[in-house]
């Protein structure tokens, strides 16, 4: 092989200790392994919690009358909306654009009553939007041709003692703060798993909400996109078509408890990565500055002879250069396996909670997590694995090159 000096002599310095070698890219693979491992699975965690919050009522992105960022408002009205809907169904990258406005009501049946958040939806957009009602267990989900009717979650349903085809009165504080009343029919029943998500559940069609709370039009626009990674660009594509009474939020806006919680998640990844990078570079370091501190006797003769210090610098760094490439090496395959395994079949966390509710501001979340796999772990595990071995040969290579050849020569081996 047609090779550099100093890559042959790193060569045939570390095939000379086969043991120490062999136990140094152990201790490498095993490293960046286990952070592969964690990486892939707080980017699954954290896509399940961006997929759950999406796909329950919230979506990627929303648009709002302006002043909702500081009141967060029911009774607050996007100006025009109809042609807002259009113009964002129309944009590259959103699957579903679909209207919600609430209210504040007051259900009841007999002398039973149970207070709600009432949401009006389009029941064609609705589902594809809000996974919380494609299922629905009893009954069937809102139909645009029947007026009247609502989608109640399994705890209403039960408080007000109720089923499907039961009538029951609705009333709210209305526009000018009027109360206003109306009859509704159950339609469907949804049991969703979560019985503070089954306890708040309450949907008519977006019509039926205008004439029962007298609030005219949608209060928002919500929008799932085809790709969650083209947030920031479709946000900032619609800000520019925007005037100056509506807004663009992201999902981390409207949840922000669950995003603090992905961040949360990201900091213990990193902080955890830095300990075991730090442990393996601790670990290479030693190794190579052994390696150094026994030959100590053979680099005074290669500079004795003529061999410029860079060069020895070279041979360490080639050294360090060779382990962490076969280290990386080793870590892709010890952890390919299980980051594979967590990728396809996930990890089941539903023994752990047992009955705890998995529901959070509105959000269903899975019990099953799904680690994230992809080519991204081709530069993370040479990125960490040359990384340290890299830094960590600088020591040792400063240490040969500061030993003059007659302190090393008088050195017994």
């Amino acid at each position: 092989m047609n090779l550099p000096i100093t890559t042959r002599y790193a060569l045939r310095s570390l095939l000379r200790h086969k043991r120490r070698t062999f136990l140094s890219v152990l201790g490498i693979g095993v490293g960046c392994g286990i952070c592969l491992f964690l990486v892939s699975f707080i980017k699954g965690e954290g896509d399940m919690m961006m997929r759950a919050a999406a796909e329950s009522g919230v979506g990627h992105l929303r648009v709002a009358p302006e002043e909702w960022l500081h009141a967060q408002e029911m009774n607050l009205r996007l100006d025009n909306w109809g042609a807002l809907l259009g113009m964002i169904g129309e944009m590259q990258h959103v699957r579903v654009a679909t209207p919600h406005a609430r209210t504040d009501a007051l259900l009841a049946m007999g002398t039973r009553t149970a207070g709600v958040i009432l949401t009006g939806v389009d029941p064609a957009a609705e589902p594809a939007i809000n996974r919380l009602v494609r299922a629905v267990t009893e009954g069937e989900y809102l139909d645009a041709g029947r007026r009247g009717e609502v989608v109640l979650g399994k705890g209403i349903a039960r408080r007000l003692g109720i089923g499907v085809s039961d009538d029951l009165m609705v009333t709210a504080s209305g526009k000018g703060g009027e109360m206003r009343g109306a009859m509704l029919r159950v339609r469907g029943i949804v049991a969703s798993g979560s019985q503070m998500l089954d306890n708040g559940l309450c949907q008519v069609l977006l019509a039926d909400l205008e004439e029962i709370s007298g609030y005219r039009g949608a209060a928002e626009i919500s929008i799932l996109l085809d790709n969650y990674e083209r947030i920031d660009e479709t946000a900032s594509a619609l800000r520019e078509r925007l005037g100056e009474d509506a807004v663009v939020v992201t999902w981390q806006e409207i949840v922000p408890e669950l995003a603090a919680g992905v961040e949360v998640d990201e900091t213990w990844t990193n902080l955890v990565t830095a300990v075991v990078v730090s442990v393996v570079f601790l670990g290479i370091a030693s190794a190579q500055l052994a390696a150094v501190l026994e030959r100590r006797k053979e680099f005074a003769v290669l500079s004795a002879i003529g061999m410029k210090g860079h060069r020895l610098v070279r041979v360490m760094l080639a050294e360090g250069v060779i382990l962490g490439g076969a280290g990386a090496l080793a870590s892709l395959l010890l952890a390919t396996p299980f980051v594979y395994a967590i990728s396809t079949h996930g990890i089941d966390f539903s023994n752990m909670y047992g009955d705890a509710d998995m529901g959070i501001s509105d959000i269903l979340l899975d019990p099953v997590i799904y680690g994230d796999a992809g080519w991204w772990l081709l530069p993370l595990a040479f990125g960490l694995s040359l990384g340290a071995t890299m830094l960590s040969s600088l020591y040792p290579a400063w240490y040969a090159l500061s030993v003059t050849p007659s302190e090393a020569l008088r050195v017994e081996q």
